[in-house]
């Protein structure tokens, strides 16, 4: 898998050309104060190995300009005779070929390892999002899947208790809102929802409809139905309601128990 932002790892900026300029003015101060120690003796160590921490924080163009200018610098005032330029002996070849060499050299496997590692980033970061993506659509259809079940459970269930039928109430999504967030369910349910009349509804006295029909909530309750033998008397009946959440919203429908 080729990415090509990992070449891109680097910070950018002014910041990082003047954190260069420090780490090569700190390589610079700590080989002049090593120089009455170490006389002509690794003259580049210091700018090797700030050329390389720059490498490692910075990127890679500033860590070659602390390494050219480097070069410089060690040349001019650490390689005898010291600050002459004009003078070419021993020193300075050694110098000129063994400090670009190994600073070339380790400033390419730092440059190819933080690729690597920004790489890997990337594609872990890629592989999140899809994973995250998978998960949603897996929740999607979890919830579909549901939906469907849920239907069919109604159909069957209309279909089961036909004869003991009286009501179905359709709820609004707002209602289902309120309902999961842990309000009453008298709040939950809004007077404005849909109400379809079964079998037994003509049968249902008419203050247990308003009360039903602005505060009907899943469990038992008990309503009074019209007698078979006299229409005016009314007797007490058990009654069941069960809530189905369908992918054409949630309903309540509420039946005699037997």
């Amino acid at each position: 898998m080729k990415v090509r932002n990992a070449r891109l790892w680097a910070p950018r900026g002014p910041r990082r050309w003047c954190l260069a300029a420090c780490a090569l003015a700190a390589a610079s101060l700590i080989r002049f104060v090593l120089h009455p120690i170490l006389g002509p003796m690794m003259p580049g160590t210091t700018f090797c190995i700030a050329a390389s921490l720059v490498e490692y924080f910075l990127g890679l163009a500033p860590a070659l300009t602390v390494m050219v200018l480097g070069l410089g610098i060690a040349d001019y005032m650490f390689v005898p005779p010291y600050e002459n330029f004009t003078h070419l002996d021993l020193h300075d070849l050694v110098l000129l070929v063994s400090y670009p060499l190994v600073t070339v050299i380790v400033i390419t496997l730092i440059e190819r390892l933080r690729r690597e590692q920004c790489r890997g980033q990337l594609i872990a970061s890629v592989a999140q999002s899809r994973y995250e993506m998978l998960l949603r659509h897996d929740n999607e259809r979890a919830l579909a899947r549901r939906a469907v079940d849920e239907t069919h459970r109604l159909l069957r269930h209309l279909a089961q208790h036909h004869e003991g039928f009286i009501l179905i109430k359709g709820l609004e999504r707002n209602a289902t809102q309120l309902a999961s967030v842990g309000q009453s369910p008298s709040r939950a349910l809004p007077a404005a929802a849909e109400v379809a009349p079964g079998p037994l509804f003509d049968a249902l006295h008419p203050e247990d409809l308003q009360r039903l029909t602005n505060g009907l909530w899943p469990g038992h309750h008990r309503v009074r139905l019209r007698s078979g033998q006299h229409k005016r008397e009314y007797q007490f009946a058990n009654c069941s309601c069960e809530r189905f959440t369908t992918h054409a919203g949630d309903f309540l429908v509420l039946r005699t128990e037997v």
